[in-house]
C-alpha cells in the first residue's frame, strides 16, 4: 500500500458515527488525527475541482434543460446579503458569515442546499467530469460501484459559508471524496439496483457537517437520514431514452444530504447507527459480515453469534489520513463527453487510424467495411443495450458505444486530410456541439454505426474490470485486411494510464478541454481556468466570489 495513515472503522462498530468523527479530525487543525494529503493529491483534486466547473459552466452557458430549471429556482431561495459579518439567530449555522452562498455565475447568495442543486446537477450535466470504479485490491475491497466528481460544490459552499481559504475547502474536497470513494469499494449499490449517487449523499452530510462544525453525533444523525429517507433507484437511469433525472441524480441527493444536515444541527434526531441497522439498504442487502456469522461455539462446530458480534454491517472502512493513498488518486478523468466505459474503445481507435491512416482516405468513410468492438460486463450491458443503437437524446447518445466511436471517427475523417500530424485526444475530443440533434442524425456517422458491431468479450474481459477498462477493436478495410488494436486497459485520463503503453500527457489533454468548454461559456476561458485552479492559494475572500463570474444563458442546446 502506498505512504499512508489510515482511520479504519470495523464492520461490528458504528460506522456512521466513525466517519463523523473521522470528519471532524480530519478537517481539524489541532487533532492528531488531522487530513494531511500529500501534494500530489492536493494536485490531482484541483484538477478534478476545475475539471467540475468547467463541465458545468459550460452546460449552463449552452442551455441544458436541468441546469437552467435548477438556477431559476435556487434564484427564488435568495438569503439576505451578509457578506463578512457575523451571522446570528440561525440555529444551524452559528459559525457563518453569511447566510447563503451563490450559484455558478453568480454574486446573489440563496439557500445553500438550492446553490448545490443548481451547481452539481450543471457539473453532472454533459457526464463529462471524473469518474471512480470502486477498485481497491490491496484491500480486497473491490465491489466495483461507479460514483462521479460531482460533488465538490459542497465543500466550496460550506466554505463560503464560514468565511474559510480555498486551502479548507480544498481539504473538504478530499474528504468527500475518500468518503464517496472507500464506499464504493466495499459495496456496489448497482447490484441492488440502487443509485450510485447514494455514496456521495452519505459523503456529503459527512463533509458539510463536518466544515459547519456539527458535532460527531449531528453528523451521525444527518447520514441517518440520509440512507433511512432519501434512497435513490436505478430508475432514474432506465428506458430507452433518458431523462433529467439521470444527470441530476446526484444534485438531488446531495441537496437531501445538506438538508439533513442543517435539521440535525438544528436539533433534530435522526436514525443512529445505520451501516449496522438491519432495516437499511446495507444489512437489508447483505445482512452482517461474513466474519461475524462464521463464529462457531467452542468444540461443536455449530455456526452462533457471539454477544454483540453479529451487530455488523457487511464491511469495514478503511480511510486514509495522511499521505498518497487517497482515493482521489484512482479516480479517472474523461477526455470530453462520453461513458467512460467506452474510453478502452476510443483509445483503440486513436491508436489503430494513427497506426494505418489509409482507413481515413477519401474522408468518406468508404475505406472501412467493418469495426468490431469487445468489452467487458457492464460496459456490454450499460452502452451496448441494442436501444442505443438509434440515440434520439445526447442523453442516450453518449451512453451509445455505437455513435461514441463513430462520431470520434467522423472527426478523424474530417480532419485527415488538414492534418499531417497524428489525430489524438486533443483533436478528436467530443464535446457538446458534437451531441445537437442535427448531430445525432448526420449521414456519415449513422453510416459508419452500420458498418459496426459491439459484443461481450467474455470472461477473459470481465476478470480485467475494474483494474482497466478491457477493450479491443478490430477494423476490417475494403481489401478485406484486418487490423487489431489488441487489448487496451488504460486509455487516456484512466488514473492508471501511465502504467500502460497508451500513455498520454495528461495535464495537456485536460488543458486543452478546459480552454474548449471555458470557451462555451465565457470570453477569456484562460482566465477563468486560473480562477478556478490552484485553490490551496485562495484566501477567504477568494473563495467568497470564487464563482462570481460573468455567465450568459444562450439559447437552449438542442
Amino acid at each position: 500500500m502506498p505512504s499512508s495513515t489510515y482511520t479504519t472503522l470495523p464492520a461490528d462498530t458504528n460506522q456512521a458515527l466513525g466517519l463523523a468523527q473521522y470528519a471532524i479530525d480530519f478537517m481539524s487543525d489541532d487533532s492528531p488525527n488531522s487530513g494531511q494529503p500529500d501534494a500530489s493529491v492536493l494536485e490531482r483534486i484541483n484538477l478534478f475541482h476545475t475539471d467540475a466547473c468547467l463541465c458545468g459552466v459550460s452546460a449552463i452557458a449552452l442551455g441544458t434543460n436541468a441546469p437552467v430549471l435548477l438556477r431559476q429556482e435556487a434564484l427564488e431561495y435568495r438569503t439576505p446579503a451578509s457578506g463578512f459579518g457575523t451571522l446570528r439567530g440561525v440555529p444551524w449555522a452559528s459559525g457563518c458569515v453569511r447566510s447563503g452562498v451563490p450559484i455558478f455565475g453568480s454574486s446573489v447568495d440563496v439557500a445553500v442546499e438550492k446553490a448545490i442543486v443548481a451547481n452539481c446537477a450543471a457539473v453532472r450535466e454533459w457526464d463529462s467530469n471524473g469518474t471512480n470504479f470502486g477498485y481497491n485490491p490491496t484491500l480486497g475491497h473491490t465491489a466495483g460501484e461507479f460514483g462521479h466528481n460531482d460533488f465538490y460544490s459542497v465543500a466550496v459552499a460550506a466554505a463560503q459559508l464560514r468565511g474559510k481559504s480555498g486551502a479548507y475547502a480544498l481539504k473538504g474536497m478530499i474528504l468527500l471524496d475518500e468518503i464517496r470513494g472507500r464506499l464504493a469499494e466495499v459495496f456496489s449499490l448497482k447490484s441492488y439496483k440502487i443509485d450510485h449517487v447514494v455514496h456521495g449523499a452519505i459523503g456529503s452530510a459527512a463533509t458539510f457537517g463536518a466544515m459547519m462544525g456539527a458535532t460527531a453525533e449531528q453528523i451521525e444523525s444527518a447520514i441517518g437520514m440520509v440512507v433511512a429517507h432519501y434512497i435513490p433507484f436505478r430508475a432514474i437511469r432506465a428506458g430507452k431514452q433518458l431523462s433529467d433525472s439521470k444527470g441530476a441524480s446526484a444534485a438531488i441527493s446531495t441537496e437531501a444530504a445538506i438538508l439533513s444536515v442543517k435539521r440535525s444541527m438544528a436539533g433534530f434526531l435522526g436514525p443512529r447507527d445505520i451501516f449496522r441497522n438491519p432495516e437499511a439498504i446495507f444489512r437489508l442487502f447483505e445482512g452482517p459480515g461474513q466474519l461475524f456469522r462464521k463464529v462457531e461455539s467452542a468444540g461443536t462446530g455449530i455456526p452462533t453469534a457471539r454477544e454483540g458480534k453479529a451487530y455488523a454491517s457487511p464491511f469495514e472502512l478503511v480511510l486514509a489520513r495522511t499521505g498518497d493513498d487517497f482515493a482521489v488518486m484512482g479516480m479517472h478523468f474523461k477526455l470530453g463527453l462520453y461513458e467512460h466505459q467506452s474510453a478502452g474503445a476510443l483509445q483503440g481507435l486513436i491508436n489503430l487510424i494513427n497506426a494505418h491512416p489509409h482507413l481515413l482516405d477519401g474522408q468518406s468513410g468508404d475505406r472501412i467495411a467493418k469495426i468490431v468492438v469487445r468489452a467487458y460486463e457492464p460496459a456490454f450491458g450499460i452502452i451496448g443495450d441494442p436501444a442505443k443503437r438509434d440515440p434520439k437524446t445526447r442523453q442516450s447518445a453518449d451512453h451509445s458505444m455505437l455513435y461514441l466511436v463513430c462520431s470520434k471517427l467522423r472527426k478523424a475523417l474530417e480532419l485527415h486530410s488538414a492534418s499531417k500530424k497524428p489525430l489524438g485526444w486533443k483533436e478528436l475530443m467530443l464535446l457538446p456541439y458534437d451531441f445537437e440533434a442535427k448531430d445525432l442524425k448526420d449521414p456519415l456517422t449513422r453510416s459508419l454505426m452500420e458498418k459496426m458491431s459491439f459484443e461481450h468479450g467474455g470472461p477473459e474481459y470481465d476478470a480485467k474490470y475494474p483494474d482497466g477498462i478491457p477493450t479491443s477493436m478490430v477494423i476490417t478495410d475494403d481489401a478485406g485486411n484486418s487490423y487489431d488494436s489488441g487489448l487496451v486497459m488504460y486509455p487516456g485520463g484512466h488514473a492508471r494510464n501511465h502504467m500502460g503503453p497508451d500513455k498520454i500527457d495528461l495535464k495537456d489533454v485536460l488543458t486543452h478541454k478546459f480552454e474548449c468548454l471555458g470557451s462555451l461559456a465565457v470570453d477569456d476561458a484562460k482566465g477563468l481556468v486560473k480562477r478556478l485552479s490552484n485553490l490551496e492559494k485562495k484566501s477567504p475572500k477568494d473563495v467568497a466570489g470564487l464563482y462570481d463570474f460573468p455567465l450568459t444563458v444562450k439559447a437552449k442546446f438542442e
